[in-house]
């Protein structure tokens, strides 16, 4: 288990935070930011800190050796990147594969169950972009073994992203500043990422937890609507409030982290909405396999086979589970059917309706504990209306996961829907700008209630980690 909320806010942060302060140049600092990245991951799993170090290190020496040999820079890339792939199907996707090897062939293979390592598929993402970076300019190469562990440990982003690039964070790394501002909009930042998990993301997951914990007889279409939508808005504030705190902490330390989300449940075609959504995933697979795929240069078929099997990736890399892999496929179909049909230049407001209608459906796919259960559901949606009497039991159970806060939970679920479009920004921007230095004030000012009702939330209830620390 990593740092409950409470710890890592009250102590480890300020901690970190006022001996940075304190350190005399940047290599003090680098170091400081290294050993406490460290700590921070030895705190969720002692365990697997040296799969960490291992992995930092093969990367180091595969950069070296392109370096050194460029004769055999491939031939390094390959190996490269067989251990980092290696590493990762051999704890992630072992025992999803021999279970499946079985079912399908009727073998009696032991199947393996390892303890999922926190953050594998991140850090083992940022050491191949490392890794690829240098086979494509050998400059980008360090000779600094500790400048390479900073990048890939570093505690802010370190479990569930943003996946950083090696090349949009090198030159940070060696000279930063760190202004009054940066450092209070970065708290700014983290404080508001906070109470996006705490005061939105958990009470709507409450609700999603006792819908899809409900057996498909005890649901009607009302129920299982409100499981899916409560379930896409949950995940949204739950990924993109660790974000802005990841975000917010580089800021923090002197760090420009690219962001994470531009109001994705604002887009108009499911390709809008992968620009805007987890952007750091989905540039890193634009870069790192559509492109050398062919991307779009090779014609059309080939374009489709490319994003098929980009968005194939993408499911299997959020999960050893079908249901990710039908996720993953279920958006790559409707960006291919966008490809064909004209979705993308007709009315933006149906665009949005059909965008969210795409999304939501699929988060019921991400959601669900199997294939079954997803396409159950999923009737039920769209042709399960019963009569009330035979939704007591359903009903029932959204009552008790209001648990006595109804007002405060709908207030969430009222403020989440109205926090996924840009409409208050928006106005703001077109018809107040004389008041942004304002808004902007009461911004700061906000965070420090946000800040003691998020810390409230947390002292009254079970640790509930980010939906992201399990991928």
């Amino acid at each position: 288990m990593v740092f409950s909320s409470a710890a890592f806010m009250f102590v480890f942060f300020p901690a970190v935070f006022v001996l940075y302060r304190f350190m005399p140049g940047i290599k003090a600092k680098n170091m400081l930011l290294t050993a406490a990245s460290l700590v921070f991951y030895a705190a969720g799993q002692i365990e697997h800190l040296p799969l960490l170090l291992f992995s930092v290190l093969c990367n180091y020496i595969a950069g070296c050796l392109m370096t050194e040999k460029p004769d055999c820079r491939r031939a390094v890339l390959i190996g490269a990147a067989f251990v980092n792939l290696g590493l990762l199907g051999a704890y992630k996707y072992l025992g999803f594969l021999t279970a499946n090897l079985n079912a399908l062939f009727h073998f009696h293979i032991p199947e393996i169950s390892i303890a999922l390592p926190i953050g594998i598929s991140f850090f083992t993402f940022q050491g191949l972009s490392y890794t690829i970076d240098v086979y494509r300019d050998k400059k980008a190469a360090t000779r600094d073994f500790g400048k390479l562990l900073l990048y890939i440990s570093f505690f802010p982003q370190l479990i569930a992203g943003p996946i950083v690039k090696y090349h949009d964070i090198t030159e940070q790394i060696d000279a930063r500043q760190c202004s009054a501002a940066m450092t209070a909009d970065g708290l700014r930042r983290l404080i508001f990422g906070l109470s996006k998990k705490m005061l939105l993301a958990n009470p709507l997951g409450r609700i999603a937890d006792s819908v899809f914990a409900l057996s498909i007889g005890a649901m009607d279409m009302r129920t299982a609507w409100l499981g899916a939508v409560c379930y896409a808005l949950q995940i949204y504030f739950d990924f993109s409030g660790y974000s802005d705190m990841a975000v917010g902490l580089g800021k923090c330390f002197g760090f420009s982290f690219q962001e994470n989300f531009a109001y994705p449940y604002a887009a108009a075609s499911v390709q809008m909405f992968w620009r805007r959504w987890h952007i750091s995933l989905s540039s890193w697979f634009r870069d790192y396999l559509y492109i050398p795929l062919g991307g779009s240069r090779k014609g059309a078929a080939r374009r489709a086979i490319n994003k098929a099997a980009v968005f194939f990736c993408t499911g299997l890399w959020h999960g050893a589970s079908w249901t990710f892999v039908i996720w993953g496929l279920w958006h790559g179909f409707f960006i291919l059917l966008e490809d064909v049909l004209p979705i993308k230049k007709g009315n933006r407001f149906l665009g949005n309706i059909y965008t969210l209608l795409v999304t939501v459906c699929g988060f019921v796919i991400f959601r669900a504990d199997s294939a079954g259960q997803a396409w159950a559901m999923l009737i039920r949606m769209f042709g399960g209306f019963r009569p009330a009497s035979a939704n007591a039991a359903a009903i029932e159970a959204v009552r008790r996961a209001f648990n006595g806060y109804n007002g405060f939970v709908f207030a969430a679920a009222v403020l989440a829907a109205a926090g996924c479009v840009p409409a208050i920004r928006r106005v703001c921007q077109e018809k107040a700008a004389r008041w942004l230095p304002l808004l902007d004030a009461g911004a700061y000012c906000a965070v420090l209630p946000l800040l003691l009702a998020s810390m409230m939330s947390i002292a009254s209830s079970n640790f509930n980690p980010f939906i992201y620390f399990r991928f």
